[in-house]
């Protein structure tokens, strides 16, 4: 109920901010268009922002017999969870990450890259399938797969008006001054607030399905362990990623040197795994 309400909430920010861009850009008439256009946004992200996040990264849905290993664990910890067996995905990179996507737990898919199935051992794939699975139990796969959609499309927004001002100079249909301040506005503001909207979803779901994932597989060490070298498996081979879908993997797949640590979407692994070690020592720092 907690995640619907935030999901609902979300939705209504998101359909505020795109009518503040719209009255921006072409007041009454932008403000009419930006209406329809979130009506249909909120739509499409809710049955279709799952779908268009697999095939953005060319993720091709696996079977048993594709992935026995990868399938008999996601099944275990399923039936463990007490949630349907979601839809497998492989992603053909060798960077090493994965992430769960959908809209409940009936819709949900769990996307792993190539590079992570050859990098980490057995017990470890297990606790980052927990990691996602209990993404998947708690239903915060549609928040954040919300998120990303939205994010996408105000970033993209942002970049078509500011390619509009570089080539055609403003569009010189309302008072020149106002417009090129609610331009700039736009340009600048939106992205930097569907990024602050992303960190505000991600950063507390990555401390409790850290949790959520460590209780399910029972290997709290485990999933550090898998953390450690997911971390530096990114960053020694880096992935081409859009920044508005960052926060849907279990690690920060942007480097530090395109995505400074304090807009990070992901907490520090270092704290995430000090939180793990300490959860597998029994002490509780959630």
């Amino acid at each position: 109920m907690k995640n619907t309400l935030k999901t609902v909430f979300l939705m209504t920010l998101m359909m505020v901010l795109f009518l503040l861009i719209g009255d921006l850009i072409g007041g009454k008439t932008g403000l009419t268009y930006a209406f329809i256009f979130s009506l249909v946004m909120n739509f499409f992200a809710y049955w279709f922002s799952d779908k268009m996040v697999l095939m953005g990264y060319h993720a091709k849905q696996v079977s048993e017999a594709d992935a026995p290993r990868l399938y008999a664990i996601v099944h275990r910890l399923a039936t463990k969870a007490d949630i349907p067996m979601p839809k497998l995905y492989i992603i053909p990179t060798q960077t090493p990450n994965a992430f769960a996507t959908g809209r409940n737990p009936h819709h949900a898919a769990v996307a792993v890259t190539q590079g992570i199935m050859s990098l980490v051992n057995e017990d470890e794939l297990e606790a980052v399938i927990g990691h996602e699975l209990s993404h998947v139990l708690h239903r915060d796969i549609l928040t954040s797969t919300i998120v990303a959609t939205f994010a996408g499309a105000i970033t993209y927004i942002a970049q078509m008006l500011s390619w509009s001002m570089f080539f055609f100079g403003g569009r010189g249909s309302r008072d020149e001054d106002s417009s090129l301040i609610g331009d700039l506005l736009v340009i600048i503001v939106a992205p930097i607030a569907a990024m602050l909207i992303q960190m505000a979803i991600s950063r507390s779901r990555e401390y409790k399905a850290d949790e959520g994932g460590a209780e399910l597989s029972m290997k709290p060490l485990s999933l550090a362990s898998a953390l450690r070298k997911l971390e530096t498996g990114v960053k020694q081979a880096p992935m081409q990623v859009q920044p508005s879908t960052a926060h849907l993997f279990i690690v920060n797949p942007l480097t530090a040197q395109r995505f400074a640590n304090l807009f990070s979407t992901h907490p520090p692994t270092e704290e995430r795994i000090a939180r793990l070690e300490a959860l597998a020592t029994g002490k509780n720092l959630y």
